[in-house]
């Protein structure tokens, strides 16, 4: 199993000055991202995407001998495509701005894979999401409820073809460890209390 984590987009939405995945809680989130991937102990490979949008979270990681794939940077879809073509194995995707990820729930959510799906999306609730002072904009119904994507994905890269009409399966999981991302300054701060 391939383990990739998200790490070049531009982050817009938090406003900062810097790049989003360089903010520290204990250490650069992205390293921490990167980390718990690693200690999970489940993968053969570790990518982290990056682009021309995040040159400083590049550097970081090339000082710390993280393998990247760097792509254009167009877009979330694109970048995430051009991956998925290149490798031939299972495949978790994971943004790179989850904090509070570990190798417990890395652990977890691995079991969740089943090799007849080919893209199965990891969910948190709406409820569950509000009751941690958080909010997101990319809501969906699954199982009577209001849900939330987490930026965690299980693919089986070697049978897409393209992302365009995957039948895409749902696991909820609601756990404030990939629950809890980083897409606006209040969120950083909330990251301070949890």
């Amino acid at each position: 199993m391939i383990g990739i984590v998200m790490a070049g987009g531009k982050g817009t939405r938090m406003d900062l000055d810097g790049e989003k995945l360089l903010l520290k809680y204990k250490k650069p989130i992205i390293l921490h991202v990167v980390d718990s991937l690693k200690n999970s102990n489940l993968f053969s490979k570790i990518l982290v995407i990056t682009s021309t949008n995040s040159p400083k979270t590049k550097k970081l990681l090339e000082e710390n001998d993280i393998e990247i794939f760097d792509t254009t940077g167009i877009g979330y879809v694109e970048d995430l495509n051009l991956v998925l073509k290149s490798l031939d194995d299972i495949v978790l995707v994971t943004s790179g701005d989850l904090p509070l990820l570990d190798d417990d729930i890395i652990q977890k959510i691995v079991k969740q894979y089943e090799s007849d799906k080919i893209w199965t999306s990891i969910l948190v609730t709406k409820n569950f999401l509000s009751s941690l002072g958080l909010e997101s904009d990319y809501p969906l119904n699954f199982d009577n409820q209001v849900c939330h994507y987490t930026g965690i994905s299980l693919v089986n890269s070697n049978r897409i073809t393209s992302l365009g009409n995957l039948e895409e399966n749902y696991v909820i999981i609601d756990d404030k460890r990939i629950a809890f991302n980083l897409n606006s300054k209040q969120d950083y701060d909330l990251l301070s209390t949890a």
